[in-house]
């Protein structure tokens, strides 16, 4: 229960909060959307960096450290953004943004839960992102309401408050009991023995597989959060307020959550590589519907909600990525490898979609542009599951 109030909140905090703040801050600074926007995705780059080893630290120590420090890190990280007297100053503070953000964000938590609550620990991943896929319902709404009474430092400021009263505390309560030792009995998928999962970690990392699950998730990542950051301004250019374009980002959450608590159902009637296709085939076609779809803007709304849903739950394929083909024994070393290319992809996406929207002649083109993206990646999926040794049984495998 702890991780979820923390995750909603870092989430909110570090993420959401600013396409909604990001107009204000240029009206009131007069800074460009492009250079704030590449400041922001400049934080998920140095996050998505800061992946790999903390994936390997986190197999050895466990989350504690990681991510109480983190959440110290990401209190002053959006003091410095409220206080930020110049372009420059903004950036450093989201690059140090960048860094807590990598450890506690969702990396860290998955390989809390992970290790904490193997083998049932897929029951434990929906439950988190259940209640995290709320943090866009809960701060953009929040943050609007914020920002139509106060300017956008201050806005920061009460969100710094935010962030300390609750994650600060919370991490460094609830993860300091001892760290659980890798399982001896692990087995993914196919049977394998978690000695020889975690002995061949990087055959696994180098193997067709798993580059063609790392290329599918990241061409969908950047589908994805593209879509997301511009979604406020696709919806503003078709009629929609700024507010209602704001409550139609946080209605994306209540998307998200739903599809996340029909995944485990997911799980028991299909296989891992006919949802992560099917998935993803369902985010390029609510991209394109976003594209194609004039209006009226209660529409367009549903649509966003529809694709809310394919978000939350492509947070979850690649949660239970790692666990469902290759075990759990090197989880940390192989979701920090796997999630490093994924949030790269999340993090130029907000920057590359504003630059594409303007070369393309529209955000309606864009959409239509990042609809194929998310078709490619679907199709990339068809072969990144590991082929069943002929010698072993078919066994089910929770996720």
């Amino acid at each position: 229960m702890a991780l979820c109030v923390t995750e909603i909140t870092s989430w909110g905090v570090l993420y959401y909060a600013f396409p909604v703040l990001a107009p204000a801050i240029g009206r009131d600074t007069g800074w460009s959307t492009g250079a704030t926007t590449a400041a922001f995705s400049a934080a998920l780059v140095v996050a998505a960096l800061g992946g790999i080893p903390l994936g390997r630290l986190l197999d050895r120590r466990g989350p504690h450290l990681p991510m109480t420090g983190g959440s110290i890190l990401a209190v002053l990280a959006v003091l410095g953004l409220a206080t930020a007297p110049n372009l420059a100053w903004f950036t450093a503070a989201w690059l140090l943004a960048g860094v807590a953000m990598t450890a506690v964000l969702y990396q860290p938590a998955f390989a809390a839960l992970t290790r904490y609550h193997a083998p049932d620990h897929v029951r434990a991943l929906t439950t988190l992102t259940l209640v995290a896929g709320l943090a866009s319902t809960v701060f953009a709404p929040l943050t609007s309401a914020l920002a139509a009474h106060h300017n956008w430092r201050t806005v920061y400021l009460t969100l710094a408050a935010v962030l300390a009263a609750i994650t600060i505390p919370l991490h460094h309560l609830a993860l300091r009991r001892p760290w659980p030792p890798p399982p001896t009995t692990d087995h993914g998928p196919d049977d394998q023995p978690a000695g020889q999962a975690s002995g061949q970690t990087g055959h696994v990392m180098r193997s067709r597989p798993f580059l063609l699950l790392a290329t599918a998730l990241t061409l969908s990542a950047f589908a994805m959060y593209a879509v997301l950051i511009n979604l406020i301004p696709l919806l503003t250019s078709r009629g929609a307020s700024d507010t209602t374009a704001a409550w139609a980002l946080g209605l994306g959450g209540i998307g998200q959550v739903a599809g996340r608590l029909g995944y485990a159902n997911l799980t028991r009637r299909t296989s891992v590589r006919v949802r992560t296709t099917a998935i993803l085939a369902l985010s390029a076609v609510t991209t394109a519907a976003l594209a194609a779809i004039p209006g009226p803007v209660v529409l367009l709304i549903a649509v966003a909600v529809l694709a809310g849903t394919t978000r939350g739950i492509s947070t979850l394929l690649q949660a239970t990525a790692v666990s469902d083909r290759w075990g759990t024994t090197a989880y940390g070393t192989l979701s920090g490898a796997l999630a490093a290319p994924i949030t790269i992809a999340g993090a130029i996406a907000p920057a590359a979609g504003a630059a594409l929207a303007g070369h393309l002649g529209g955000y309606p083109t864009l959409f239509t542009a990042l609809a194929a993206t998310s078709a490619l990646a679907a199709a990339a999926t068809i072969g990144s599951t590991p082929p069943r040794p002929a010698t072993s049984s078919r066994r089910t495998h929770p996720g």
